[in-house]
């Protein structure tokens, strides 16, 4: 059975940083486009980033240029790194493997508050 397994969720202080991982097993991790998604209480769940299986990434535009995303494909693993952190980014965060089938993960709690 596929699995996506987040980690590094957490509260941290407005200014912070967290990094996010998500670990894919049971999948050909290359055929897979990566991505990222978060939902807030009483919130849709929306996009935050993707990264392609050639490494092309996307960025909602709240959080470009304090977010990034990579993936390790040897590792079978993609990676959310978040810096300066805001209130407004907290939410549940959500991995997601798009390709051949879709895949999500069990999600994350990040909390962002002084």
């Amino acid at each position: 059975q596929v699995q996506l397994v987040e980690s590094g969720g957490g509260l941290v202080q407005p200014g912070g940083s967290l990094r996010l991982s998500c670990a894919a097993s049971r999948i050909n991790f290359l055929f897979y486009n990566m991505g990222w998604y978060r939902q807030a209480p009483g919130k849709q769940r929306e996009l935050v980033a993707t990264v392609s299986s050639g490494g092309n990434t996307i960025y909602v535009d709240s959080v470009k240029g304090r977010f990034t995303i990579s993936r390790d494909n040897a590792k079978n693993t993609v990676y959310l790194q978040m810096n300066s952190l805001k209130p407004e980014d907290t939410a549940v965060y959500y991995c997601r493997a798009t390709g051949p089938n879709n895949y999500w993960g069990q999600g994350t709690q990040v909390t962002v508050s002084s």
